[in-house]
């Protein structure tokens, strides 16, 4: 990414985005800005260029489109991912972990529930980078059949990345999409490791620090078919977050 320059990262995404024909485009978080520290210099409106590139790219391919950008709210400042579908239409999550060591806390507000999304026979949990530290959050309780996770996860924390991605897929019998940013920014090193995980733990397809084009299918019959026969979620502790 470009830092802090929309209309670069916007480009180079039509770039990528233009030669793909996937149901779903993914890209990282904040991906028009980078992890910016300042959202006051680089916050969108929902009716703002950000939210309409989305919309316009996502019509002009057939895509459905998703990633993070920073929006001002009445509450204050969100880290919000958006999905979008070639009509027109958006869904969106508002990050609910805050990145606290880092100050993100006092910079943005939380969102405040989850969001699961529905495209093309596949139900889709929203979440952003923090969030995948956290599996009672995350905890599939029989609403989705694959996280989305996009991120700006460090190159310093890279293991626990690439680990976490294949945990919550194994514990939740769920396919997990994680997509990290590549690159370097005022303040970290990221190494990507975007990756497609299926229901097993199994990798699926894995990028390196390498920016490009990286898919896989999903097949939500034979995710069905495995939690079928081997229903390990029957035996699950029996809570919910209040």
């Amino acid at each position: 990414m470009a830092w802090e320059s929309v209309a670069e990262n916007l480009r180079r995404a039509e770039v990528f985005i233009a030669l793909t024909k996937a149901d779903l485009v993914v890209l990282p978080e904040m991906f028009a800005t980078g992890f910016a520290a300042d959202p006051e210099r680089t916050a969108q409106t929902m009716d703002g260029p950000v939210v309409k590139w989305m919309q316009t790219v996502s019509q002009r391919y057939g895509h459905a489109l998703a990633g993070s950008v920073i929006v001002r709210t009445e509450r204050g400042f969100a880290n919000r991912l958006l999905f979008v579908r070639p009509d027109g239409s958006l869904e969106w999550y508002d990050k609910h972990h805050l990145f606290s060591i880092g100050g993100e806390d006092e910079r943005f507000v939380a969102g405040d529930s989850r969001r699961v999304v529905e495209w093309r026979g596949m139900r889709f949990l929203l979440t952003v980078c923090y969030d995948l530290r956290f599996p009672v959050w995350i905890r599939n309780r029989g609403d989705y059949d694959a996280i989305l996770c996009v991120a700006s996860w460090p190159a310093a924390r890279r293991e626990v990345w690439r680990t976490l991605l294949r945990a919550r897929a194994i514990e939740n019998q769920a396919c997990v999409i994680g997509v990290n940013r590549t690159g370097s920014d005022p303040q970290c090193r990221y190494t990507g490791d975007s990756a497609i995980v299926d229901f097993r733990g199994d990798t699926l397809c894995e990028a390196d620090d390498t920016e490009g084009i990286f898919a896989a299918s999903l097949d939500r019959d034979a995710l069905e078919h495995f939690r079928a026969k081997f229903p390990v979620w029957r035996d699950a502790d029996d809570f919910r977050l209040l």
